[in-house]
């Protein structure tokens, strides 16, 4: 029920009232049982949403793409035309595109996004949720399964000489990899499951394989936060995928580093330890660790941008 029916199903009772219709005690019961739950914003204040009449710097704040992208997105990630709610809510893909965006870009409540949209809470509830559960079935492999798209042996080549030219003493790294603990609120049952010992809170745990262009290459998890990491590598597929592809042009095998947490192997290195270090040991030791920051702070290497309009509108046919 819309928070219009609700409001003149309430002037209904008062009048019911006024005219002694019913009693004060049906009124009150009445009164609560069409109560809506969501708080009355008044959507209907507001105009219905439209890219064209949004100024290009406030797209760039909400969205965190340039307004003329927008458009180039819903044809590149081949977007219906219309959503449909279950509930029967539709909107044009540009609207749901931008609810996402807006949605991801930054912490915001649903009622935040009402005056953009001219929407209701529920309303813009289910074109988030919509829009999301069609971008994970339709585009969901390219996160969940090695992207040949942007670590191509190419790609990976170009990612290992940035790397190196920041100072890194290897020069076939492509990207760092590392566990993410993100703690929550302690749960009523399975405490044991999610107690992470080494931050002694209990959480969930992600893993990441960090490139130099930003971008995650390949997430994993939510995962128990008792996990070890070098468990949660071997759960997630990652080192299998790394064996089979990275590579670069020239066949040469491709790695990436992280931590001592994780295991030595071909395709995964890690810091000197466990015994008495050489000068030489430390300076590598000091040389890898020095860069995984750079590259989380996306200073490593800008020539290359992914999602660069020419190259989007070029390529855009040729996605899988």
């Amino acid at each position: 029920m819309t928070q219009n029916s609700f409001k003149t199903l309430q002037e209904a009772l008062l009048l019911s009232l006024e005219e002694k219709l019913i009693d004060d005690e049906e009124f009150a019961l009445l009164y609560e049982e069409f109560t809506p739950q969501n708080l009355p914003f008044r959507h209907w204040d507001y105009e219905k949403f439209s890219l064209e009449n949004k100024d290009p710097a406030e797209c760039k704040a909400d969205f965190r793409f340039e307004k003329s992208d927008i458009s180039l997105l819903v044809d590149v990630l081949q977007m219906p035309d219309t959503f449909t709610c279950p509930n029967g809510t539709v909107c044009d893909s540009t609207e749901g595109l931008c609810v996402l965006l807006r949605r991801f870009s930054y912490l915001c409540r649903l009622s935040d996004m009402i005056s953009t949209y001219g929407r209701s809470v529920p309303e813009l509830s289910m074109i988030s949720n919509e829009v999301t559960e069609w971008m994970y079935n339709v585009h969901g492999h390219r996160i969940t399964e090695w992207n040949h798209f942007i670590m191509s042996p190419n790609l990976l080549q170009t990612y290992s000489e940035a790397i190196h030219d920041k100072g890194a003493a290897l020069e076939n790294c492509s990207g760092f990899v590392d566990g993410t603990v993100r703690p929550i609120s302690k749960p009523g049952v399975n405490q044991r499951a999610v107690y992470n010992g080494h931050k002694r809170v209990h959480a969930l745990k992600f893993q990441s394989l960090a490139l130099p262009n930003g971008l995650i290459g390949h997430p994993f998890g939510p995962v128990e936060g008792r996990m070890h990491d070098a468990r949660m590598l071997d759960t997630s597929g990652l080192y299998v995928d790394l064996a089979q592809f990275a590579f670069s042009p020239a066949g040469q095998e491709m790695c990436i580093y992280g931590d001592p947490a994780y295991p030595l192997r071909i395709h995964l290195q890690c810091p000197f330890g466990n015994g008495v270090l050489t000068r030489q040991m430390e300076e590598f030791n000091a040389a890898m660790s020095s860069v995984p920051t750079s590259v989380e702070l996306m200073v490593v290497w800008r020539p290359y941008k992914l999602f660069q309009v020419s190259r989007l509108q070029k390529e855009s046919q040729n996605w899988p």
